[in-house]
């Protein structure tokens, strides 16, 4: 028995496993390729350069792979590349990207995206993601793995939100949050470490510890950005179970371009 509803519409060139189950009156584009055993929700729309992995579950209207809401945009083939077994609820859109970035909006693997969701052009979102309903990617934002994005959040354009970071709801965010740190409010100011989703992952009491210290200099101890590098270079060099955690939040800090929350 086919799993492709009568009344939805599958143009010629669409690449579809035979285990895909296509919902009534979906629309599938000719370039779209999707993997075993994801569904697709009734109404919904997927078109673009579009790639979906394996065992994706695809919401009701959703809207997957349309043009990017950017003026610039010409027409060019860019892409949407979605990885494996993640959850995409009702009226979510996800962009392509454009060719003034990578070209290509990425989602990673085991992302659960609530109702309503707005994942802008050339975004990336990492793995183990959590974007919550009506939360609002601009363009060219950048999410790590296991980080959580409030309801009713809006992120701006070019914003990083670091790995296994949480923004709370109804927040504005414009510049960067470091990895492990939570953020709230408009606009988002540093709450300190997401200790309790840290212990849920498996991290160490030690690692815990060294990533608290690491947040008391950057944002406790009334050091200039500039004198905060230097100390928690070395904190990331001390020889401890949390050393390989400050490395990564210190290397976030440095390598921001936006700035980081203060």
């Amino acid at each position: 028995m086919s799993r492709i509803h009568p009344t939805a519409i599958v143009e010629p060139g669409a690449q579809i496993d035979d285990t895909v189950e296509i919902g009534p009156y979906a629309i599938v584009g000719a370039h779209v390729t999707i993997g075993a055993r994801t569904t697709v929700g009734s109404h919904s729309v997927i078109e673009g350069h579009t790639t979906l992995g394996e065992d994706n579950h695809i919401g009701h209207f959703a809207s997957i792979g349309g043009r990017p809401q950017d003026m610039k945009y010409k027409g060019e083939p860019t892409k949407l590349a979605i990885g494996n077994r993640n959850t995409i609820r009702e009226f979510t859109t996800i962009h392509t990207g454009t060719v003034q970035d990578t070209g290509t909006t990425t989602l990673g693997d085991d992302n659960w995206i609530m109702a309503y969701v707005h994942v802008g052009h050339d975004c990336q979102i990492g793995n183990n993601v959590i974007l919550s309903s009506n939360a609002q990617m601009a363009g060219h934002v950048l999410i790590g793995d296991h980080a959580i994005v409030g309801g009713m959040s809006g992120v701006h354009q070019f914003v990083r939100i670091g790995a296994h970071s949480m923004l709370g709801g109804a927040s504005a965010l414009v510049q960067d949050v470091p990895p492990f740190v939570i953020a709230a409010g408009n606009k988002a100011e540093p709450h300190g470490i997401n200790v309790e989703g840290l212990r849920r992952r498996g991290f160490s009491a030690d690692a815990i510890s060294a990533l608290r210290s690491a947040y008391r200099l950057l944002y406790k101890n009334g050091l200039s950005l500039e004198e905060a590098k230097v100390q928690l270079r070395e904190l990331a060099s001390a020889g401890g179970d949390g050393d390989e955690a400050v490395r990564e939040f210190v290397d976030f800090v440095e390598s921001s371009q936006r700035g980081i929350i203060r």
